[in-house]
C-alpha cells in the first residue's frame, strides 16, 4: 500500500523520495519543494524499514529549518522524533562533542562563545600580550582565526605569507591555548574539533559510520570545505548521502561556501543519479523566464530550467528614477497602492544589495507613515541585558569562564575598577590560572580585596542556592540576586530590558518543555575511552547531553542553545509591516510583491565583484535569488544619481537588464540622463543629449585600464559623449574616481 505522504508529489519529486539505496544529488530549483522532498525521503526510509529514526542523520543550516523538518516528519509518521539526529552543523557537532568530551580534549561543561564573546576574549588576550590593536585590529584577528578554522587549519598549519600573517598565526596559537585554559570553544571550533575527533579516532569514526547509513543534507550549495570534509568522515563505504541543493543559489562565497562541493560530491561519493526539480510552485511564468534567462549567462553551473503551471502572469515592472529620493518615493506609492488592493504589507518586500541603501527608503516610509521592519535587527540573545544574565549563569555553571567574569564583575557597579582587574589578571597570568582562581587567591588588599571577595561570595551563594532547582527558577534566582533586576528597575528606560529578562525565563521554560530526555534504542558497543552514556546506548535530543537529569547539565545545555541561537534571526512578529532587507537576507523567503532597488552598475552587480575572481557570477546568482523571491509581482528600480557613502554617484543601468529579454519587461517610464545632482532638491535639471554613453565611447564597462597617477583599475560606469564623456574607474589603490576622457590619459590593460 502506497503511504499517504507520497500523494501529491510530482514525478521527479517521487523519484527522488523513493530512490533505491544509493548516493544522489537532488538539484532543487527555487520554489520546487526541496524541503518536502527531503523530509518525505526521511519518512520513506523509516516507513520502508531501510533506516531507523536513530540510524540516519540530517543536516541543515538553521535551527528553524531543522525544527520544521522534525514537525513535518511527525505529521507523516507516528514516531517520536526527539531522539533523531536532525540539526545544524554546529548543533550536531556540539552534540557529538558533549558526548565525547574526553576524547575531544574538552571539559565536560565547556562553554560556547558567540561572536561577541569571542571578540571580547581576543581583545583581552591582545591586551595581556601587549599586542598593538591598531596595527593588528581585533576584528581582523577574529576573521583570520575563523577563516583558518573553516579551512580546517590549526595555527601550525597556517602558511604565513608576510609579517602580518605571521603575527596573526602566532596570536592564533595563543588564542587556542587561552580557550583551552578557560574551557570554551567558538563556533568555528565546534566543527573543527568535531572533524579532528572523527579523523583521528578510528573507533568512533567507524561507530558513527555504522550507525548513520543514511546522511541527508539540505542547502548543500552553502557548505564550506570543512563541512564537506566532516561529511566525508561520517560517510563510509556503506553510507548513502542524499544531498539537496541549488548551485544557482550559492551566494555565500564570502562566508567560505563553495559551490564546487557539488562537483566533488559527485566524484567522491560516486553519484550516478542527479535529479532535477524544475517545477516551481511559487512564481508566475514571466518571473521564472527572467530568472532562467539571467542565470544562463553563468558558465560553471549544472544547469536546469524552472517552469510553472500557474501561467505567465505580469511582466516585470522597471522604473528608472532621476534620484534615489525619487526611487524611494515611487516604492512608497506602489506599496500604498498594493495595500489598497488588499495585499498585506508583510507580504511585500524591498530588497537591496547594500545596507547603506536602506536610509533613504526608511526616511520615505517614515514620512509616509508606512509601517516597515528592517529584517535582521538586534537578536534576542545579543541584547545587553540578556548577555549580562547569561554571563552570570555561565559563571554559576563554570567559574573558570574568564569572559563571563569580566563582563559582570563590575556590572551592576560594585566598586571594582580597572586597576583592581589588572592586578587580578596579572596574578592569573603569572600562576597560569583562571581569573576566578586569581580572584579567590586573596592577593589584593583594602577595598579592592573586599569588593572582589564580595563578588566571589555572590557567585558561590547563587551556585549553592540553585543546586537542584529547575532551569527557569535558576535563571529567575540569578536575575534577582545578581542585582540585574534592581539595576534596570532604576534605569529611566529599563522597562524593555526587564521585559527581555522575563522573556529569558520564558525561553528557559520552553527549552525545558521541548528537551525532555528520551532514552531509547541500542548503539553498537564502542571500545574506547568513550563516555559511559554512549557505550550504554543512551540517546538524547536537541543537543542535550545524555546525563541531562542533572539540573546543572540542563543549565549548560541551555547556555549552549543560547549561544547557537544568537547567530540566527528571531522570527518576525507583531504588526503588519513592509519588509526591508538585503538580498542575502531574503534567501529562503517569498513574498507576493518584491521591489529590487538600486539596479545600477557598480551597485548591483556590486563594484567589488568586478575585480574578484568569479565575482560577476556570484552577483548573478544573487540576482537570481532576488528575482525568485517574488510570487506575483516584481519591480526593478534604479536611480540615475544616488547619494551613497557620503558621495553623489552617477549611474548607468545594471548589466542584468541586458540579460533579461525585453519582452519580459514593462518600462513604466523613460527618463533623460542628468548631468548633476541639483535634481535631488529641485526635482529638475537640464538633460544631456543622450541617455547614457554615446556610441563613440572608446571604453566598455568592466575593461581594465591604467592611469599615470592612480594606477590600475576597472571601469564601472560611463556616460556622456564627445567632450562631456566621462568614466568611473574603481582603482585598486585609489578607489572610485570619475575621470573626464578629454583630460584623463587612460591606457588599456591587456
Amino acid at each position: 500500500m502506497t503511504p499517504a505522504f507520497l500523494s501529491g508529489l510530482n514525478e521527479p519529486q517521487l523519484e527522488a523520495v523513493t530512490l533505491p539505496r544509493q548516493s544522489s544529488l537532488i538539484l532543487a530549483g527555487a520554489g520546487s519543494g526541496k524541503t518536502r522532498v527531503l523530509t518525505t525521503r526521511i519518512a520513506w526510509l523509516i516507513q520502508t524499514g531501510q533506516a531507523s529514526p536513530l540510524g540516519l542523520l540530517a543536516v541543515t543550516f538553521t535551527n528553524k529549518a531543522a525544527k520544521e523538518m522534525l514537525m513535518r516528519i511527525s505529521a507523516m509518521l507516528p514516531i517520536n522524533t526527539r531522539g533523531m539526529w536532525v540539526g545544524t552543523f554546529h548543533g550536531l557537532c556540539n552534540r557529538m562533542l558533549r558526548t565525547h568530551y574526553r576524547d575531544a580534549g574538552l571539559p565536560q561543561l565547556f562553554q560556547i562563545l558567540d561572536s561577541q564573546d569571542q571578540l571580547a576574549l581576543i581583545k583581552r588576550l591582545m591586551k595581556q600580550l601587549n599586542i598593538d590593536d591598531e596595527r593588528y585590529p581585533p576584528r581582523q584577528a577574529q576573521w583570520f582565526i575563523n577563516t583558518a578554522k573553516d579551512e580546517g587549519k590549526r595555527a601550525k598549519d597556517v602558511d604565513p605569507y608576510d609579517e602580518f600573517s605571521r603575527r596573526m598565526a602566532e596570536f592564533y596559537a595563543a588564542y587556542d591555548m587561552q580557550c583551552q585554559r578557560e574551557g570554551v570553544v567558538d563556533f568555528a571550533e565546534l566543527l573543527l574539533r568535531s572533524y579532528e575527533l572523527l579523523a583521528r579516532n578510528e573507533v568512533l569514526r567507524d561507530h558513527y559510520r555504522a550507525r548513520f547509513r543514511h546522511i541527508l543534507v539540505d542547502e548543500f550549495q552553502d557548505t564550506n570545505r570543512l563541512q564537506y570534509r566532516w561529511l566525508q568522515q561520517l560517510g563510509g563505504e556503506e553510507s548513502c548521502i542524499f544531498a539537496v541543493g541549488d548551485d544557482d543559489q550559492s551566494i555565500y562565497a564570502f562566508r567560505g561556501a563553495s559551490s564546487a562541493n557539488m562537483q566533488d560530491l559527485q566524484k567522491d561519493f560516486h553519484i550516478e543519479k542527479v535529479i532535477k526539480l524544475e517545477q516551481n510552485y511559487r512564481s508566475h511564468g514571466h518571473i521564472l523566464d527572467a530568472a532562467n534567462a539571467l542565470i544562463r549567462h553563468n558558465h560553471r553551473r549544472l544547469g536546469k530550467n524552472l517552469w510553472t503551471s500557474e501561467g505567465k502572469g505580469e511582466p516585470l515592472r522597471v522604473y528608472e528614477a532621476a534620484t534615489d529620493l525619487e526611487e524611494a518615493a515611487f516604492v512608497v506609492e506602489e506599496v500604498k497602492a498594493l495595500r489598497n488592493d488588499g495585499i498585506a504589507l508583510g507580504n511585500m518586500a524591498v530588497l537591496y544589495r547594500s545596507n547603506a541603501q536602506s536610509r533613504v527608503l526608511e526616511h520615505a516610509l517614515f514620512n509616509a507613515s508606512v509601517p516597515y521592519r528592517v529584517y535582521g535587527g538586534l537578536r534576542f540573545f545579543e541584547r545587553q541585558e540578556v548577555k549580562h544574565a547569561l554571563a552570570y549563569l555561565r559563571l554559576v555553571a563554570q567559574s573558570g569562564d574568564d569572559g563571563a567574569l569580566l563582563r559582570v564583575i563590575n556590572f551592576p557597579a560594585r566598586g571594582i575598577g580597572a586597576r583592581s582587574l589588572e592586578q587580578v589578571q596579572t596574578v592569573a597570568r603569572e600562576r597560569g590560572i583562571s581569573l576566578w582562581g586569581a580572584a579567590c587567591a586573596n592577593t589584593l588588599s583594602g577595598k579592592a580585596a573586599a569588593s572582589i571577595g564580595a563578588f566571589v561570595g555572590l557567585i558561590e551563594k547563587m551556585r549553592e542556592a540553585t543546586q537542584g532547582l529547575p532551569l527557569p527558577e535558576t535563571i529567575e534566582h540569578v536575575i534577582e540576586h545578581s542585582g540585574l533586576r534592581s539595576h534596570y528597575q532604576n534605569e529611566k528606560e529599563g522597562a524593555d530590558r526587564l521585559e527581555n529578562l522575563s522573556e529569558l525565563v520564558n525561553a528557559a521554560s520552553a527549552f525545558v518543555a521541548e528537551n525532555e530526555v528520551l532514552i531509547v534504542g541500542d548503539v553498537p558497543e564502542v571500545q574506547s575511552d568513550t563516555p559511559v552514556a554512549m557505550q550504554a546506548g543512551a540517546e538524547y535530543t536537541a543537543d542535550v547531553p545524555a546525563n541531562t537529569d542533572n539540573k546543572s547539565d540542563m543549565l549548560v545545555t541551555f547556555l549552549a542553545h543560547a549561544a547557537l541561537e544568537a547567530g540566527e534571526h528571531q522570527a518576525l512578529a507583531g504588526a503588519d509591516a513592509l519588509q526591508l532587507m538585503t538580498v542575502h537576507s531574503a534567501k529562503g523567503l517569498e513574498f507576493h510583491a518584491v521591489f529590487i532597488s538600486g539596479m545600477e552598475e557598480g551597485l548591483f552587480p556590486h563594484e567589488n565583484s568586478l575585480t574578484e575572481a568569479d565575482g560577476i557570477e556570484e552577483e548573478r546568482r544573487l540576482m537570481y535569488v532576488a528575482l525568485t523571491r517574488a510570487r506575483r509581482r516584481l519591480y526593478l528600480s534604479l536611480a540615475q544619481s544616488r547619494m551613497l557613502h557620503g558621495q553623489t554617484r552617477y549611474n548607468i543601468a545594471s548589466r542584468f537588464f541586458t540579460e533579461i529579454p525585453e519582452i519580459l519587461l514593462k518600462r513604466i517610464n523613460a527618463r533623460p540622463r542628468y548631468q548633476d545632482s541639483s535634481v535631488r532638491s529641485t526635482g529638475t535639471a537640464s538633460a544631456l543629449s543622450t541617455a547614457g554613453p554615446g556610441p563613440d565611447m572608446p571604453w566598455r564597462i568592466g575593461q581594465s585600464v591604467m592611469h599615470a597617477k592612480f594606477g590600475s583599475g576597472v571601469i564601472v560606469s560611463a556616460e556622456g559623449r564627445g567632450t562631456e564623456a566621462r568614466v568611473q574607474v574603481n582603482f585598486r589603490d585609489a578607489g572610485l574616481k570619475w575621470l573626464m576622457l578629454e583630460y584623463a590619459k587612460l591606457a588599456p590593460v591587456a
